[in-house]
């Protein structure tokens, strides 16, 4: 189902299209606020340490991605946080939509939690044009939610409220995470987003740490939509974690829309994540004895050694409300894939996945070779080995090429990676 390539084999793409060239930009769209600058919690879960300035301070200067989401923009605080920095010219609006930090241009987003009659729980990522959008949204939702200045809340409307709200105010709606046992639309919510979405105002989806393309394609639901890949960062070292490359005339809300759309020559490049096998949700669990359970084991609802419950795993899940069984769907995803132009995935590990690569060792490729996307697409072996040696260079190149082996993750711990030379 998706095609697999190396990220070297992705190389910079300009094109020449109505509104001038076309380049890549790398985004992850997907990271939380964990405080405020003036220490006035967000996201109860997130590192103290990720502010609105922190976050695009971050990504512009450490890990080399043009634009990112800030899915908490909503909090009344974290507004007044960047009109401040507007006004004391750190910061600045961009005609085309977003906040200019640097190299870097931040989306304005919100994450919110759904509960409509007769499904479960699910998260669903919003996204404004501006901060002016984003404000009459913030005062939209505080009529309609406990808590509108943390992160994460139940909003007591429908969910085709929300996106007929969000999109009146010229904004999208991408669910979160879709296949987590936890909050999410598949996961949780119901068994397909029919049920409680309105699948014209879908923008994209955003496939989660547990999943990639090829099982995103056991769903014929998802056929019709780009699919986005976040970090759904909880601290500053892991924005980055997942991520994705977009052709767009220049980092905007704008540009962005076409590239999902793929209008003008805008499109998204290639999706690039963690092996799913990787993720802290893929296998089902059991809550009780902690045990995780592999492919070879049946998965019931309740625990054969402890009778302890199950949280099934986002693989277990996906197989129990597939409409393609595994053996067809590689030739009909191939098919489909052909015809919509759907990117490829590319399995990648993050440096700070990769055994032996330690802070020090980080700084030393930081401060040779300025950004994390630059050491991770563009410097060469050889060179990374002058810096910090032959054997932490070569699992560099091993994690490019997708040349390991993992140790598969569930209930709520993420996978471990063992590399093993050719």
């Amino acid at each position: 189902m998706g095609a697999v390539r190396t990220c070297r084999e992705l190389r910079l793409v300009t094109d020449t299209a109505d509104q001038g060239i076309l380049r890549r930009v790398f985004a992850d769209l997907h990271i939380h606020i964990g405080r405020t600058a003036c220490g006035k919690p967000v996201k109860i879960s997130g590192s103290r340490d990720l502010t609105f300035a922190n976050i695009a301070h971050e990504a512009s200067e450490r890990k080399g991605i043009g634009l990112i989401g800030i899915i908490d923009s909503h909090s009344p605080a974290v507004i007044e946080e960047i009109d401040a920095l507007i006004g004391a010219g750190e910061m600045e609006e961009v005609p085309g939509g977003g906040i200019r930090y640097r190299n870097t241009v931040v989306l304005l987003g919100s994450e919110i939690e759904v509960r409509d009659p007769g499904c479960g729980p699910a998260h669903l990522l919003v996204y404004m044009p501006d901060l002016a959008a984003m404000r009459t949204f913030s005062s939209w939702m505080s009529k309609h939610m406990k808590n509108v200045t943390l992160s994460s809340q139940r909003i007591y409307v429908t969910a085709r409220t929300l996106q007929t709200t969000a999109y009146e105010l010229g904004g999208i709606v991408i669910p979160a995470h879709i296949f987590t046992p936890h909050k999410s639309v598949y996961g949780s919510g119901a068994r397909r987003m029919a049920e409680f979405l309105d699948l014209e105002r879908i923008a994209a989806v955003e496939l989660g740490l547990s999943a990639d393309t090829e099982m995103a394609g056991l769903l014929t639901e998802l056929d019709r939509y780009p699919f986005l890949s976040n970090s759904d960062a909880h601290s500053l070292a892991k924005i980055g974690r997942e991520y994705n490359a977009l052709l767009l005339a220049e980092p905007s809300y704008t540009e962005w829309l076409k590239a999902l759309r793929g209008e003008a020559g805008r499109t998204i490049m290639a999706n690039y994540g963690l092996r799913p096998q990787l993720g802290k949700y893929h296998r089902s669990y059991c809550t009780q004895c902690a045990c995780v359970f592999d492919q070879d084991h049946a998965v019931t609802d309740r625990c054969p050694s402890c009778n302890g419950r199950i949280v099934r795993g986002v693989i277990d899940r996906l197989l129990s409300i597939a409409d393609r069984n595994a053996g067809t769907a590689q030739e009909d995803m191939a098919e489909h894939q052909q015809a919509s132009a759907r990117p490829p995935y590319i399995h990648q590990v993050p440096l700070e996945f990769i055994p032996g690569l330690g802070r020090r060792t980080l700084d030393k490729l930081f401060d040779h070779f300025g950004t994390e996307m630059n050491i991770v697409h563009e410097v060469p072996q050889a060179s990374l080995a002058e810096a910090v040696g032959t054997d932490i260079a070569a699992r560099i190149a091993d994690a490019r090429s997708g040349i390991l082996q993992v140790e598969v993750g569930g209930g709520g711990y993420y996978g471990r990676v063992r590399i093993e030379r050719r």
